[in-house]
């Protein structure tokens, strides 16, 4: 039996040294008691126990010098290798031992240089592992594990099929650089000393080592990020500032961490213990589990905090996309199941980043339908700042569609009845739904137009809020059209609205320049007396005098609504006016004042409608809307609304 007061070897985390230590590791104890080979002989017991001798002893740093102040691998790797041989080599002869003399002096000498060699190599396994972290980090690792994968996939036989050795070899040497060759030789050698020293009942002290050096290499790493242990009250106490650039350095920590830090632990740890399954999940979850776990935290505490910023949904956003397309990469780096923590942790901060987007949607519509119905119409009808608001909160969630999508799946759509089946772009049907995510964008714009539709409710002036319907509609249509909004809504609602656009605007024409239409006969050439001529001139003069002064605060926002109105206008306006005047001005031409009676050419008129949509009052004395206006208003409003609104017949 070995000899009591044997000592084993453990590491000084203090002193970055190696002492001495009560024995008392049972696996170094119990020699396994495994069936020996047959054929190992005597003879080759003792030339192993010899040889190691000779090899431990020189590398022994308690009786060296030399041992002491030079490492084993960096002198020479191939002695390293000769060393690792023997200890393999002596251990099959203390197993041989055991079986056939368990208190022989061979058997007590064996146990004495085993020790030794324990020593030596814990010195060179921490030695590498602290000298090498340059070469050792996760970006070079997971570099390394990158380009011997692509190697992998060439094919490795020559054009007459036979495996060209030096060719192969001449290509990887050509295609790794520097950094990444010496991180292969490195992590070959600790996998090799790794594999030894397990083998010879000592991994508590190299696993020991190894999660000292590797967890402050990632805890490191996740500090260096910007990924700081944070409470749910300092959140709270955040200025948004402060908040969202917490936020965007996490979203730039994912990105590495999945990708080289987490991803290069992973590789470099499975590499090293890759003869046991158990010691590589141990010291990952170890080395990782807190970092990771602190990591997938930081979305949850955001989410639940009650900070509110217009910005607030769009980096939720950002972080749910974050951890959505990275989510492949952590299972698969966290699949241990001592690593489950992990990815419950990210799947909660998931869930719960779902649950603050649905509610500061939520919160939005309510926002929106709060809006007060019977604020007046200002800047002469143009783009309400709701509207403006609204499309331009809709347009950049539209970018998150998939996300959306998702978030949105398992959420119930809007009433039905709220959403007639012509509002998309194909009817819904039990075998083809609008997707969720589409169903509430629909609604969002729906309660926005209806909201609209309450502010001309109690307008006077039935041309003005013709205007404002297809000023702010035709912005909520030209926002759909130029954003992921009309993936969402279909091209058809799109079809649908540019012609209620259409019909606001036409409603705007008959109701405002209606009665100057009127004043001009239906046939301009035929033939009437001088005074019918005067009257009719008087009547034009009038009307459109009247209405240009009353639409010159009028605005249309966009450039191409204005030119297609002022175009409609002056096809049904100066051809007609131009062939009275022409025919009729030189019955009036021997009138007194016949400057008074013919007060504007077929010119004039046409640049008075050229002016017209800029919002440019230069008269004071502006008049209210006419008569016949004012008494049609109750029938000419079309509301978005109801039956003859933004889904009802057009008639």
């Amino acid at each position: 039996m070995p000899r009591k007061g044997m000592r084993s070897i453990c590491f000084n985390s203090k002193t970055s040294s190696f002492s001495m230590s009560g024995y008392s590791s049972p696996a170094r104890n119990s020699i396994s008691t495994g069936t020996p080979r047959r054929n190992f002989s005597e003879s080759l017991i003792q030339q192993s126990i010899e040889a190691a001798t000779v090899l431990i002893n020189k590398w022994n740093p308690e009786t060296s010098t030399y041992a002491k102040v030079t490492s084993l691998f960096h002198e020479s790797k191939s002695e390293a290798m000769q060393f690792i041989r023997c200890v393999n080599d002596l251990q099959k002869s203390m197993h041989a031992l055991v079986t056939e003399n368990p208190t022989s002096e061979k058997l007590v000498h064996a146990q004495n240089l085993m020790q030794i060699a324990m020593k030596r190599l814990q010195k060179e396994f921490y030695q590498i592992l602290s000298m090498n972290r340059a070469h050792l980090d996760p970006e070079s690792v997971s570099a390394r594990s990158s380009r011997a994968s692509a190697r992998s996939s060439i094919s490795d036989f020559d054009d007459d099929g036979s495996v060209s050795h030096d060719d192969e070899v001449r290509n990887v040497g050509d295609s790794i650089d520097e950094v990444e060759e010496v991180s292969s030789i490195v992590m070959t050698d600790l996998r090799s000393i790794a594999e030894c020293m397990i083998s010879s009942g000592y991994a508590k002290e190299c696993i020991s080592i190894y999660k000292i050096i590797r967890k402050s290499i990632i805890d490191e790493g996740i500090y260096r990020l910007g990924v700081e242990k944070i409470s749910f009250s300092q959140i709270n106490k955040m200025d948004w500032e402060v908040l969202d650039r917490r936020i965007k350095d996490w979203l730039e920590a994912v990105k590495v961490s999945m990708t080289t830090l987490f991803n290069g632990e992973r590789i470099l740890c499975d590499h090293v213990f890759a003869s046991s399954d158990s010691i590589r999940e141990s010291c990952f979850t170890e080395i990782s589990k807190e970092g990771a776990t602190l990591l997938f935290g930081f979305p949850e505490l955001v989410a639940k905090s009650k900070k509110s910023h217009p910005e607030k949904i769009f980096r939720v956003l950002d972080m749910y996309t974050a951890i959505s397309t990275n989510w492949i990469e952590i299972d698969s780096i966290f699949s241990f199941e001592s690593t489950v923590t992990v990815r419950a942790q990210a799947l909660n901060s998931l869930n719960k980043l779902s649950d603050t987007v649905r509610s500061t949607l939520s919160e939005f519509e309510s926002t929106m339908q709060k809006d007060s119905s019977k604020s007046k119409i200002h800047g002469g009808g143009g783009v309400h700042t709701l509207t403006l608001t609204t499309m331009k909160y809709l347009s950049l969630l539209a970018d998150y569609s998939n996300i959306l999508a998702d978030i949105f799946a398992d959420w119930p759509p809007p009433p039905r009845s709220s959403l007639p089946e012509s509002y998309f772009e194909s009817p819904s049907t039990d075998d083809s739904p609008a997707p969720a995510i589409s169903m509430r964008m629909a609604w969002l714009i729906l309660v926005l137009l209806c909201k609209l539709d309450g502010k001309v409710e109690h307008h006077k002036d039935v041309c003005l809020s013709n205007i404002f319907l297809a000023n702010n509609l035709n912005h909520v249509v030209s926002k759909v059209q130029t954003s992921n909004l009309k993936y969402l809504l279909g091209q058809d609602w799109i079809a649908k609205h540019e012609e209620k656009v259409k019909l606001f605007a036409a409603n705007y024409e008959r109701l405002a320049w209606g009665p100057v239409i009127a004043t001009l006969p239906e046939n301009p050439t035929a033939t009437i007396t001088p005074a019918q001529a005067k009257e009719i001139f008087r009547k034009f003069n009038s009307s459109f005098d009247e209405t240009c002064r009353k639409q010159s605060s009028f605005v249309v926002s966009d450039p191409k609504l204005r030119d297609e109105m002022k175009v409609s206008l002056a096809r049904k306006i100066v051809p007609s006016y131009r062939e009275f005047y022409d025919a009729h001005r030189s019955n009036v031409v021997g009138e007194r004042n016949v400057g008074l009676i013919v007060r504007f050419a077929a010119e004039d008129v046409g640049n008075y409608l050229s002016d017209l949509f800029f919002g440019n009052n230069n008269n004071s004395g502006s008049t209210s809307t006419s008569v016949s206006s004012a008494n049609s208003s109750s029938h000419e409003r079309h509301s978005w609304s109801r039956g003859k609104g933004l889904f009802g017949s057009n008639g």
